[in-house]
C-alpha cells in the first residue's frame, strides 16, 4: 500500500506485461479519505496491445499511516464518461 496520495497507483503488472497502465490522475481530494480519478488502458493479450482509454474513480482510507482501496467506479466507455460530464455541467449551471 501507499503512505501518500501521490505514491497511489492502478498501473498492475504481470508477468512482466503492465496488463493495467496508467496514463494519468487527478487527486479529487486528500486527507484521511482521497479520492482519485485515474486514466488508464489495459493490455489485450489476443491483440498484444493496449485497448481504448478508460476510466476509475477510486475512493482510499488512510488507516495505520497507510492508504487501502476502499471502493471504486469504472467508467466503461467515453460515451458513458460524457453523459457523466454532461449531467455534471447541467447541475453546476442548474446551481448558479
Amino acid at each position: 500500500m501507499s503512505a501518500t496520495v501521490d505514491e497511489l497507483t492502478i498501473e498492475y503488472v504481470e508477468d512482466g506485461v503492465t496488463t493495467i497502465k496508467q496514463l494519468d490522475k487527478k487527486i479529487l481530494s486528500k486527507g484521511a479519505w482521497a479520492t482519485i480519478i485515474f486514466r488508464y488502458q489495459e493490455w489485450d493479450r489476443k491483440t498484444e496491445g493496449y485497448g481504448a482509454d478508460k476510466y476509475s474513480i477510486r475512493r482510499y482510507q488512510k488507516r495505520n499511516d497507510q492508504y487501502f482501496q476502499k471502493s471504486k467506479f469504472n467508467i466503461s466507455s467515453k460515451d458513458q464518461a460524457q453523459k457523466i460530464i454532461e449531467a455534471l455541467n447541467l447541475w453546476m449551471a442548474e446551481e448558479a
